[in-house]
């Protein structure tokens, strides 16, 4: 059931208000409508028919979410790839449209300054913020692995997380544990939603995540005080609603039995499929393959031809070989579709067969053909319309 987090609470300065008082022009914010829409439409709770202004009109009228900010075990990618956007403007925009009140990487203050910003965002959106969690929490030895302003990650999280309206766990070691949790995990490292319980918490596994992944949940809190739909890890269904298979730029040549065998071999350098490298598309919910990283096609795994690692799944990453295949769930070229290549020799008496009449058919049909044509007879085809 949806919540409404700000019923009977005053509510904050509207997202267009604050970019109007911060210059930036309603083409820039149009242009960035258009590429949420591509990437995030149902994170923002319209309909696929929406136009980008109309989508401009709803996330202008919205308030600005307080965003609260923390990093654990993590190697901050996430944040990178928030920030590192095609353009400056865009990455300008995105934190216009956000408040982002405490984010100890971006921040300028640092030691007992950061900590009392952090005290005072807490403090002044108590049950209204959203916490975004980057990086695994390790737990051994009662946190002691990792201490924030000396106090464990484990103590912060929850006194933060226990005065948030929602967690967003952003990337895969947030999510559940990801490189820090890969055997034999010596500090017991876990995701956000092994620690607290009594929160909404949406996972955004990625290594990094879409960044406009992240855009869609935090708006559609935004317009509509709501979170998106999420499937059984928590996952926003937007985002992760098919493999990266189904639409994958190579998949043509998954289906004609064209597969790289080998790191830069011919397959490899004519970009054909790259399943046998390991490639783990196949079993890897994520959008990369039409929602593009920060408006760029070929910036992601297989558009520079490396494998997907099948980073936004918990049973693959780290876990799964990189070079080792998966399996497919359906079938396989080899079962539906002659092979590209036969191996050159000897020729089966089957074969030969086969392929005589099929060329005696050809030679037949082609002689009626010229006979027909050459006596004239052709005022039936003319009359008469031809059928669909």
């Amino acid at each position: 059931m949806a919540v409404n987090f700000f019923e009977g609470r005053k509510p904050p300065e509207t997202i267009g208000e604050h970019l109007e008082r911060c210059g930036v022009s309603r083409r820039q914010f149009l242009e960035f409508c258009a590429a949420l829409m591509v990437a995030a439409p149902a994170g923002l709770a319209l309909t696929s028919k929406a136009r980008a202004s109309e989508v401009a009109r709803a996330v202008a009228k919205a308030r600005r979410p307080s965003v609260i900010w923390l990093n654990f075990q993590d190697c901050t990618g996430c944040t990178e790839t928030l920030l590192r956007t095609a353009t400056p403007d865009i990455a300008e925009l995105i934190l216009n449209l956000i408040s982002l009140d405490y984010h100890e990487t971006l921040m300028a203050a640092a030691g007992k300054q950061a900590e009392e910003a952090l005290q005072a965002a807490v403090k002044e959106n108590a049950g209204k913020f959203v916490l975004v969690v980057e990086g695994a929490i390790p737990r051994k030895g009662n946190g002691m692995y990792m201490k924030l302003a000396g106090k464990p990650g484990l103590q912060v999280l929850d006194e933060v997380g226990s005065q948030a309206a929602a967690i967003i766990a952003i990337g895969s070691c947030a999510s559940w544990g990801g490189i820090p949790s890969a055997a034999p995990n010596p500090t017991d490292a876990v995701g956000v939603d092994a620690l607290i319980k009594n929160k909404p918490i949406i996972n955004i596994p990625g290594c990094p995540p879409n960044p406009y992944n992240l855009l869609g949940t935090v708006l559609q809190y935004a317009t509509a005080g709501t979170l998106p739909e999420l499937d059984a890890l928590k996952r926003p269904k937007f985002a992760y609603d098919w493999h990266i298979h189904d639409h994958c730029p190579r998949r043509a040549h998954f289906d004609a039995g064209q597969f790289a065998r080998s790191f830069g071999d011919a397959g490899h350098r004519q970009g054909w499929c790259l399943y046998h490298l390991g490639c783990k598309g196949p079993v890897t919910h994520a959008g990369c393959s039409t929602r593009h990283f920060n408006d760029i096609p070929d910036v992601w795994p297989i558009g520079i031809g490396s494998p997907c690692v099948g980073c936004t799944e918990q049973e693959v990453l780290w876990r799964v070989p990189m070079f080792q295949t998966v399996k497919i769930h359906e079938a396989t070229p080899p079962d539906t579709y002659a092979p590209v290549f036969t191996p050159q020799g000897h020729v089966s008496a089957v074969a030969t067969g086969v392929a005589g009449l099929i060329g005696g058919a050809l030679i037949g049909a082609g002689f009626m053909a010229s006979k027909k044509l050459g006596s004239g007879d052709d005022t039936e085809s003319e009359s008469k319309p031809k059928k669909e």
